[in-house]
């Protein structure tokens, strides 16, 4: 049976906080980076004020994705409070409604297209941060090619924290940020030239890795070939989309050394077809992987391994739900069309696959060890599920 879905209703729980603490913060940093006019801010103030005290309006009939979000994914949540309804299809369809309050969604107009979040995306690509994360690949010329897999997968793990000569050189499970489940060795036998799906998670500093993880499943042969999946649009505050990996592809093929090597190889597979992006909408629908659609589904099982980033893939992966920490990680998954790999830092409640004494030894030194960052997990399902009428499927 099910775990209960996870939703925003007690006071003293993270999603709660999400809704009264860092949406009110968003809303001022989006009115501090844009000069948006009297229309725009007060259609953002009115969004507030839903989400803390109003019921959740669906779309206009005649809005942008209306047919979407009021038919295909409508779960019946329309007339709650936005807390009471499950907190991933809440948080989706927030960003839905404010990516319309600030006009993106508009037929016309100035602010159409314009991503609500691209000052901070920019602000992570630039400055020297940047140029010493991408110096920091050198170290890693010299390595066998298995050090040089497991620095990038942590690297790609650890996001915009990943140090790349620390990693190499250092404790690999971060110092002090140690990995809750570490399955890489499961992990190692899916990368040995086959075609490999990665479903990006953020843009700026967090993309990089990603990227840099990319070249050299490429350029080492441990990928034939690789899709990319993307956001169709701006989603979540840094979610990916097709413009941030050009925006981010550029920069590292600018950088010299190692790094603008791994960035035209890149440019380069891109050409010949080796790397492939893909932006389906389903990446911005407020589902489970397990409703996925058939066209979705046949292509992850096509490859030989899925990678999945980040803490909202892995809570549409296993299922935003209370489940005991300790329900196995291939149970959950056992749906997905063929081996999946979750790189996850832990962001929100969810959690599975963890041994009892991992669990109840976070549980005892950090009663916040769920979501705030400090902790992250490699988790593997090597089993491939049967899908009927997929390429790939058993």
């Amino acid at each position: 049976m099910a775990a209960p879905e996870i939703t925003s209703s007690d006071p003293d729980g993270f999603p709660y906080g999400v809704w009264h603490e860092r949406h009110p913060a968003l809303f001022q940093r989006l009115k501090d980076a844009f000069p948006f006019g009297p229309e725009q801010r007060a259609a953002l103030d009115a969004l507030l004020d839903e989400t803390l005290h109003g019921p959740m309006a669906p779309l206009p009939d005649d809005a942008p994705g209306a047919a979407l979000w009021n038919g295909e994914w409508d779960r019946g949540h329309y007339g709650k409070r936005w807390t009471d309804a499950p907190f991933l299809w809440a948080e989706s369809y927030f960003y839905r409604r404010l990516r319309g309050a600030v006009g993106y969604h508009a037929p016309e107009g100035a602010w159409r297209g314009i991503d609500p979040f691209g000052p901070f995306k920019d602000a992570e690509l630039a400055g020297d941060a940047v140029d010493e994360q991408l110096a920091s690949l050198d170290a890693l010329d010299q390595a066998l090619v298995d050090e040089r897999t497991d620095a990038l997968l942590l690297a790609a793990l650890w996001g915009n924290r990943a140090d790349l000569g620390f990693l190499l050189t250092g404790d690999e499970s971060g110092g002090d940020r140690p990995l809750v489940a570490d399955e890489r060795e499961a992990l190692r036998p899916f990368l040995r030239g086959g075609r490999v799906s990665l479903v990006a998670d953020n843009a700026g500093r967090e993309l990089i890795p990603d990227l840099l993880l990319a070249a050299h499943l490429l350029g080492a042969g441990r990928a034939s070939a690789l899709t990319l999946h993307v956001k169709p649009h701006p989603y979540y505050v840094s979610d990916a989309t097709t413009a941030d990996v050009l925006a981010t592809l550029r920069r590292i093929a600018a950088a010299p050394g190692a790094a603008g090597r791994a960035g035209h190889l890149l440019w380069r597979a891109l050409e010949d077809g080796r790397l492939t992006l893909d932006a389906h909408p389903f990446f911005c629908a407020p589902l489970g992987y397990a409703e996925m659609p058939d066209d979705l589904c046949a292509d992850f099982a096509a490859s030989s391994l899925t990678i999945l980033k980040g803490d909202l893939n892995y809570r549409r992966l296993v299922g935003d739900r209370h489940w005991p920490a300790t329900v196995p990680f291939a149970e959950v998954t056992a749906y997905f069309p063929g081996p999946v790999a979750a790189l996850r830092t832990l962001k929100s409640d969810v959690a599975t696959g963890l041994t009892a004494e991992t669990a109840e030894a976070l549980d005892a030194s950090d009663p916040a060890w769920r979501t705030n960052g400090a902790h992250a997990l490699i988790q593997v399902r090597a089993v491939r599920a049967p899908v009927a009428g997929a390429p790939g499927g058993a």
